[in-house]
């Protein structure tokens, strides 16, 4: 399996077309897709790209954010935006804010990120509003300029329960199914698995962090080849538990 930064993608703002930036990038790197190949797309440059952005400065916290800021001794204002971008909150100690993202999945402060944003104190990127819508536009694009089925997966960086430091995860998904059942199946010893699930898009995600990295690599954008990812119609939904099925509370 091959993992290939792409390096001709210029920094992204507000307003930029996305799927086309992606396409010239590829073409300026000499990298055609080929079936079976992921593109790997780091969720900041979505969020930026469609406008995603908050100035901390234009929040006026409300009494509920004061109060949860000052318990987990974090800015009123980003603590508003936590809590507009969740739907319950998991932990609030402090030096941690866990809440259940309005995407279903578990995270720190929302998935809020203000790393790489704009080299600013004050300036905050939001998960996008669909992720999957996004990763299905540059899917679509990549099919129009290369005449081929390929993957896409928009991926974020998350922790892990008892397990220190992130890894990559899929927030949005296009063209494969992101979980594959492997019940039924048998092991090398002609033990038929039970309860084996392979979240490819997560593992697609983790790959790709290795080379996209998270501090001053600029490279947002990885073709994950070799893998032949199967082509599918599935949602990032299917890589999270309904909160009914929570085993940590």
């Amino acid at each position: 399996m091959s993992l290939i930064g792409i390096a001709g993608v210029p920094l992204v703002v507000p307003g930029d077309d996305l799927p086309a930036l992606l396409v010239a990038a590829l073409r300026r790197d000499g990298v055609t897709p080929v079936p079976g190949d992921a593109l790997v797309v780091t969720s900041k440059i979505v969020s930026k790209a469609e406008g995603c952005v908050v100035d901390l400065r234009t929040i006026t916290p409300t009494p509920e954010a004061i109060e949860l800021a000052a318990r987990t001794e974090k800015e009123p204002e980003l603590v508003e935006l936590v809590l507009a971008e969740s739907t319950s909150i998991v932990r609030a100690v402090p030096g941690v804010l866990l809440t259940r993202h309005r995407l279903g999945f578990t995270s720190a402060n929302a998935a809020i990120d203000r790393s790489n944003a704009d080299g600013s104190e004050h300036t905050a990127l939001l998960m996008p509003l669909d992720p999957d819508a996004s990763a299905r536009a540059i899917r679509d694009a990549l099919v129009e300029a290369f005449a081929v089925d390929v993957a896409v997966v928009v991926s974020d960086t998350h922790g892990r329960p008892w397990r220190r430091g992130n890894v990559g995860v899929a927030v949005g998904v296009a063209g494969l199914e992101p979980v594959v059942d492997k019940a039924g199946a048998v092991d090398l010893f002609g033990r038929e698995l039970k309860a084996t699930m392979i979240p490819i898009a997560d593992q697609l995600a983790g790959a790709a962090a290795l080379v996209a990295g998270e501090t001053d690599e600029g490279l947002p954008v990885v073709l994950v080849r070799g893998l032949d990812v199967e082509p599918g119609d599935g949602s990032s939904a299917d890589l999270t538990y309904p909160a009914a099925s929570d085993l940590f509370r």
